[in-house]
Order: structure tokens, then sequence, then C-alpha cells
């Protein structure tokens, strides 16, 4: 199932909205939090607000995960929380079976469309190189079923985690595009958050839910590949964060994404 059609939405005409979570879009059972953020960014730019305009593009997505929601059918209630010339405020509650899941507030506006001015930013290969790791092809590949709408391939330098060696940097570099169809600013949020968690690199495997999640959009990124660079700062206990920077094919940044999450163990 393709990315635009995974991540339909149905207004109901009173700010609320319906989407179905698809199967094809989890990991391990679950829906991808990067593809809920992209749903919830997608609610609010969808709302119309009191002159019949739509939104434009989503700025900044922050959101909490309340309760992880089953693939099947999902409510989307919205709340516009500030309205203005710049930038738009508005809230957005992913409900299943009466059970608040979700909760987001996004920033509209309009993304800008001339180059930066100063960037610092990862070198990375704008294409995967012939070594690149195709997570499709992996054993726990059928875990992730987020491939079958996007193809995602993995460094393998530094990522130790892979033939069972502990030790090596919490980085790991990636690449990203969704599959018959160009990348755009929500799934640049998908990319944001698609790499497995960097605490791999310390033996910690398996499922590590986000609490919190909050992405920057800083432009509509280019057809191609999507290179996403992701770092963690520390791991205390069960906690850890990671920042994930994604650059489009012309190598311009087009999302940043920080997270904190829990690990699968604290062994």
């Amino acid at each position: 199932m393709s990315f635009s059609t995974a991540a339909a939405i149905r207004p109901l005409g009173d700010g609320t909205f319906t989407a179905e979570l698809p199967a094809e879009w989890t990991v391990g059972g679950k829906p991808h939090g990067g593809f809920l953020l992209a749903l919830l960014a997608k609610t609010a730019v969808a709302l119309h607000t009191g002159n019949g305009t739509p939104l434009v593009d989503p700025l900044a997505v922050s959101a909490q995960f309340l309760h992880s929601p089953g693939v099947g059918p999902a409510l989307l209630r919205t709340e516009v929380r500030k309205t203005g010339r710049q930038a738009t405020v508005v809230a957005v509650n992913l409900e299943q079976r009466g059970r608040s899941c979700v909760e987001a507030v996004i920033t509209t506006g309009r993304l800008p469309r001339d180059r930066a001015a100063w960037t610092d930013l990862p070198n990375q290969p704008a294409e995967p190189p012939g070594n690149a790791i195709d997570i499709s092809n992996l054993p726990s590949a059928s875990m992730f079923r987020l491939t079958e709408g996007c193809d995602v391939r993995l460094d393998p330098s530094g990522a130790g985690f892979l033939h069972g060696h502990v030790g090596d940097p919490l980085r790991l570099r990636l690449w990203a595009r969704p599959r018959g169809e160009h990348a755009d600013p929500l799934f640049a949020l998908v990319a944001g958050d698609i790499s497995m968690p960097v605490t791999f690199n310390l033996g910690r495997m398996g499922w590590s839910p986000a609490v919190q999640l909050t992405a920057l959009l800083r432009s509509r990124p280019a057809p191609g590949w999507l290179r996403i660079q992701v770092d963690c700062r520390a791991v205390h206990g069960a906690w850890f964060d990671s920042d994930a920077t994604v650059v489009d094919s012309t190598g311009r940044l087009v999302c940043q994404a920080r997270q904190l999450a829990l690990t699968a163990t604290t062994g």
C-alpha cells in the first residue's frame, strides 16, 4: 500500500476526521510512530479555518504517545489553538475505541522555497552505497512491515548489531524513499522516525516505544532518496534520546526529529 493511500483521511464536517491505520505501515504489529505523526500533521493541514481556506504546510509537530493504537479505524479530533498570518497552531487527538492514543500540537504555515543561508549537516552520500543493507532482506523484516510501502537502506558501517557486535557508537545512517511516488513533507516525518533504535548497538534489541516525538519540517524534499543520520546523546537506565537529521537528494535539510523513548531492556 502506497504512503499516500495509507495516510488517507476522511472529514466528517465538524472538525473531526476518520482514518484506517493499515497493517502495511506497522512495526511489530503496531502502527509506526512516524506514520502516525504524518497522519496527525495531514489532519491539521486538511482543516479549514474560519475563512474557508485550508492550511498549507506542517512546520512543527510535537506528539505525546499515550497508548499504542492498533491496526484499524481511528478518529482524529482537531482544535484550532491559534490563527495567524505566519503560523496557525492546531491540536489533533487520535482516538481509538474511545481512548486517546496520541495527542499532538501542529504548527502550520509555509515551508521556505529558497535555499538555506547556512547549514551544518551530516556528510552522507546522496544515494545508498552498493553495500547498503536493504532492510526488507533482514531476518527481522517480517516485523518491519513498513518496508512494503517504502524502500529503506542501512549503512552497515557502524551498525555492529547486524553481526552481534556491541559497542559501536550510537549513530546510524540510512536512506529511505516511498515506493511508487515521490517523497513529500509528510513522508519526511516518517523518515525522521524510520531508523531502528540506535540502542541496538548496545545489545538492547526489541521494541523501543516512543514516549514523546517532536519534528521540525524545514523544506519540501526533492525527488530521490532521503538520507537520514540518527544520533543519541545519552542513555540513562531504560530511557534514551535520538536525533534524526533528514536531508534530501539535493542536500537540502527537510526534517529534524527528536524523541524520548524506552529501551527494550535495561541490561
